[in-house]
């Protein structure tokens, strides 16, 4: 399958990579579309801080990976 406008990795970014363990980093969702869903299908870790309830994605590779450019997409469309 032809990835060309799916997949797009930027290793000259000066955050590149924004997370480790990530063989190949798709940068093509650097902000995570999907950050303002309280259940996303990545795995985020929800802490509190000043009363608030903050959504950490720091370890979350979801968006990042090749073969989950579909399922960002049809996440977005069920919007």
């Amino acid at each position: 399958m032809n990835y060309s406008s799916k997949f797009f990795e930027n290793k000259d970014c000066e955050y590149y990579p924004c997370h480790e363990g990530c063989e190949e980093m798709n940068c093509l969702f650097c902000y995570c579309p999907l950050y303002r869903l309280e259940n996303c299908p990545g795995n985020p870790v929800f802490k509190e801080k000043d009363g608030k309830t903050i959504k950490v994605c720091t370890n979350c590779t979801f968006p990042h990976k090749k073969e989950n450019y579909d399922k960002v997409i049809a996440v977005l469309k069920s919007l």
